[in-house]
């Protein structure tokens, strides 16, 4: 069946909805938790599903296909199959990640070279052959092919990407119609709009996406460098045009503020490494504020911070480096995320949403 989105009731622009693929239902607003090369870093996947309660994850193009490559996951029957989670999967393009690379890769109309991080080899990724991976991956909702220009590019340069990168979604769109899925389940491809910080960019590209009646939108270039409010802006500006009976996807974004501020212009969905990669350097993120538990403040504090562990544990973990004090920050952070949606959704079904938020926000500022 193909992904459908049931809104259940909004509150201004924040909307409470429910996402349907053919691997179960995800209800928004959402956190993905990033498992790029198929795991969430120093998680189990029960964990993710009954612990941490996720509802989704994302897998990453780009480090799939170099490792552990196409014939491995298609031999495998897919990603579900692969790493054991049933639920549904996302993938980026790789987009991001290639035009990372700017000292060894080459932008051209046919796609991208780029030099594998691993060993050198060189690679060529196309709007068609990234379609051809995603399938191979087997994921529940892919992304078209885009080129994420640097945050500070000059309107000329932001222009001509957001160019090239519409032009390599119609060849997306056409691969992704004369092909279907592998695995017996629906794949849906998500366009991604881009301009940078360009409020006439990001309105042409808004409608050029929406124009293409797509199941569902994604919003990239943003959180790479400018102000927050310009990135807030930027969503105003975009949700504004997008289709509001679709899903709408904030790419790589963000701390715990950002979320609930882009809930309020009307994002139903978000992953970032943060919970994961800040909790492996032992920040931790909670309703009252942050928590460096590497602070000797933590070191005789033997609060319970997660099952019977306690603060003052924890601290002695991750400053002697072990790897399940790794393994707790994570799931702490992530267990966080998922609940600060979830409250989220919550109080837009109360319709209280944005005298919620506003508190929200200042403890979420606070340094504990």
């Amino acid at each position: 069946m193909p992904l459908t989105f049931d809104i259940q009731t909004t509150c201004g622009d924040a909307r409470a909805g429910t996402i349907h693929t053919d691997h179960g239902n995800i209800e928004t607003p959402i956190f993905m938790p990033v498992g790029t090369v198929g795991t969430v870093k120093a998680v189990h996947q029960h964990e993710l599903r009954n612990d941490i309660g996720a509802q989704i994850i994302l897998g990453n193009t780009y480090h799939l296909y170099l490792r552990p490559g196409c014939d491995i996951l298609r031999q495998a029957g897919g990603l579900h199959r692969f790493n054991a989670w049933e639920r549904p999967i996302l993938t980026d393009s790789g987009g991001f990640q290639v035009f990372s690379l700017s000292a060894n890769r080459k932008l051209k109309e046919e796609g991208c070279t780029f030099r594998s991080h691993i060993d050198g080899s060189r690679h060529l990724f196309t709007p068609e052959n990234v379609v051809d991976i995603q399938r191979v991956i087997g994921a529940d909702i892919m992304m078209a092919f885009d080129e994420c220009a640097p945050g500070d590019s000059d309107h000329r340069y932001a222009k001509r990407s957001m160019e090239l990168t519409h032009r390599w979604l119609d060849r997306c769109l056409k691969r992704f119609s004369d092909t279907d899925p592998l695995y017996g389940h629906h794949q849906a491809l998500f366009p991604i709009v881009q301009g940078c910080q360009y409020e006439d960019l990001r309105k042409i590209s808004a409608e050029y996406i929406a124009s293409k009646e797509p199941e569902g939108c994604a919003i990239g270039g943003l959180a790479v460098g400018e102000p927050t409010e310009v990135m807030y802006r930027m969503i105003e500006v975009v949700n504004a045009i997008l289709p509001k009976d679709r899903p709408r996807y904030l790419m790589g974004v963000g701390t715990p503020q950002n979320l609930l501020e882009a809930i309020e212009r009307g994002v139903d969905m978000f992953d970032c490494v943060m919970p994961t990669r800040n909790g492996r350097n032992g920040m931790l993120f909670t309703a009252e504020g942050t928590i460096n538990i590497k602070n000797k403040k933590w070191e005789s504090c033997f609060e319970p911070i997660y099952l019977d562990y306690t603060l003052a544990y924890l601290h002695h973990l991750i400053k002697s480096e072990e790897i399940l004090g790794l393994q707790i920050c994570s799931i702490i952070n992530l267990k966080f995320y998922l609940w600060l949606v979830g409250e989220a959704r919550r109080h837009i079904m109360a319709k209280d949403y944005g005298t919620w938020k506003a508190g929200m926000v200042q403890k979420l500022g606070r340094r504990l």
